[in-house]
């Protein structure tokens, strides 16, 4: 039987591609993530596009492959106006610091926030900081490589040398010009490719943002749409010297070196939210393949779409705006925010609701109870070679096909779900948890179906030994008193369910 191939959707080809690596050995995989601006905590918008991404390199781990993975952190250069390639607007960092200014004047700064809000980098590092911790609670593969390799989440302010190297080869392949007002521009008109990734075409491109750039900073340049490299800016927050003087580097500019510096000129995929497609990802590629000759820079790009929240987009504003700490505040798992946030499929929009998170941990403690009765029932044996295939075991082949058929995580989940309401009394504990655990590999769940310390208060203790009590009570037919277990029950935010396989209870997201 022939191994199982990924099929993957390329937002460069517009299509399903076969997925092969340019390893010719074919086994390991070069990955670029484009991960956060750390000047606040990451919402679960953002971690939507990281835990796809982490899905995805755990299919290709499942498959077999040697996945060095890179997500950078970005700590510098990002713009408030993102739509426009030159970054217009302010420095995140410096809305960041004016924020948490006024929020320390008036005295609703956060105990847990003791930094300087004139000091960039102790912005960024504090929330640089937050996000690492959230992305382990999340279970990002990549934050917990970074604990033997911190190279493998990089800073753009550490890689500012190779930058400047990036900017003036690009200058030497007459790629990229000095213009009218000092600043350094790539010149889109040196690479007929440009506006392939996202579909633009140059006669419809203004800058990237049209009549929100001045008719003065359009006569700065060759070109309407030509992008920003480097701005000289001596009062710019954070600023570096470089042969255009001293300033700061394009936002886009900084993947193109960290990727290239960490994974090569030509890698195999790249992955972001939809929102990086234009202009972000189109000037990477631009900017690298410029530089280096190369055909491609990514062979293979990887596109999450929006999060709404309970039907409406996310906003502050709207009272539906939220941070992965503020669920885990609320007493959400990390697996059923992992699992609410990849369900969907990457290539549809999500509507992230309540009542789906709280179907997703009931899924999940289905699946959990039915692996620790395996583990249980396996320790200490053998694997029984003899013995038919199981529930799970026999699930397995259709999980990974699933999977390889671009992504589809519902169809996999469809399968667990099948297996698990099968008999598997005559089939191999071990060979069935063995099967569960390749399974549960690339979901992520079963270690982080468990409330952040400090929240549950020895919540499944508690209900333990209230259902114990309820089941007393049902036994001896005592409805009075199975009525009030149920009701203590929901007291502490525990929903119960009666079925053939037994009691089952589940968390109520308030």
């Amino acid at each position: 039987m022939s191994a199982p191939v990924l099929s993957l959707y390329n937002t460069l080809s517009k299509s399903l591609e076969s997925f092969s690596p340019l390893d010719p050995a074919g086994r390991k995989v070069t990955f670029y993530s484009c991960g956060p601006t750390v000047y606040d905590y990451a919402h679960i918008g953002n971690f939507r596009s990281f835990l796809n991404a982490d899905i995805l390199r755990r299919t290709l781990e499942l498959l077999g492959y040697e996945v060095r993975h890179v997500m950078n952190i970005t700590d510098v250069g990002h713009m408030t106006d993102d739509g426009n390639a030159d970054g217009g607007g302010e420095d995140r960092m410096a809305v960041a610091g004016r924020r948490l200014a006024e929020a320390k004047k008036s005295g609703k700064l956060p105990a847990d926030v003791a930094i300087d809000p004139n000091d960039p980098y102790a912005i960024a590092e504090f929330y640089a900081q937050a996000f690492l911790e959230d992305s382990k609670t999340l279970g990002l593969k990549v934050a917990f490589d970074r604990e033997r390799d911190p190279g493998l989440m990089p800073r753009p302010t550490r890689y500012i040398r190779e930058m400047i190297l990036l900017v003036e080869r690009l200058i030497a392949r007459n790629h990229a010009y000095v213009g009218r007002d000092g600043v350094v521009y790539f010149d889109v008109r040196s690479f007929p490719q440009y506006g392939k990734l996202s579909g633009n075409t140059l006669d419809n491109l203004k800058e990237g943002a049209g009549e929100r750039i001045s008719a003065e900073n359009q006569a700065n340049k060759r070109n309407a749409a030509d992008f920003m490299l480097w701005k000289p800016d001596a009062t710019h927050i954070m600023r570096w010297p470089s042969p255009w003087g001293e300033g700061y580097p394009g936002w886009h500019l900084e993947c193109s070196a960290m990727a290239a510096g960490l994974l090569g000129e030509e890698i195999d995929l790249h992955s972001g939210g939809e929102d990086n497609i234009f202009p972000h990802h189109e000037c990477e590629i631009a900017q690298s393949c410029g530089a280096s000759g190369h055909t491609h820079f990514a062979r293979h790009w990887f596109h999450t779409r929006h999060l709404m929240v309970e039907g409406d987009k996310m906003s502050k504003s709207k009272g539906n705006f939220y941070t992965a700490r503020d669920m885990f505040a609320k007493g959400v798992t990390p697996a059923a925010l992992r699992l609410e946030l990849v369900r969907t499929h990457y290539r549809s929009n999500s509507n992230f609701t309540m009542q789906g998170l709280a179907d997703c941990q009931r899924q999940i403690d289905r699946w959990s109870r039915a692996y620790e009765a395996l583990k249980a029932a396996a320790a200490g044996k053998s694997p029984d070679r003899a013995a038919a295939a199981g529930p799970f075991e026999s699930a397995l082949p259709t999980f990974i096909d699933s999977l390889c058929d671009d992504l589809n995580l519902a169809r996999a989940m469809a399968a667990m779900n099948e297996a698990l309401g099968r008999d598997g009394s005559a089939a191999c504990p071990v060979r069935e948890a063995t099967a569960l655990e390749r399974m549960n590999g690339v979901l992520g769940v079963f270690e982080r179906n468990a409330v952040m310390a400090g929240d549950d208060d020895g919540l499944e203790g508690k209900v333990k030994a209230l259902l114990e009590r309820r089941t007393a009570a049902r036994a001896s037919k005592n409805w009075a008193e199975s009525d009030k277990v149920r009701d203590e029950l929901a007291a502490l935010g525990v929903a119960i369910k009666d079925g053939p396989q037994g009691t089952t209870w589940s968390r109520v997201v308030k």
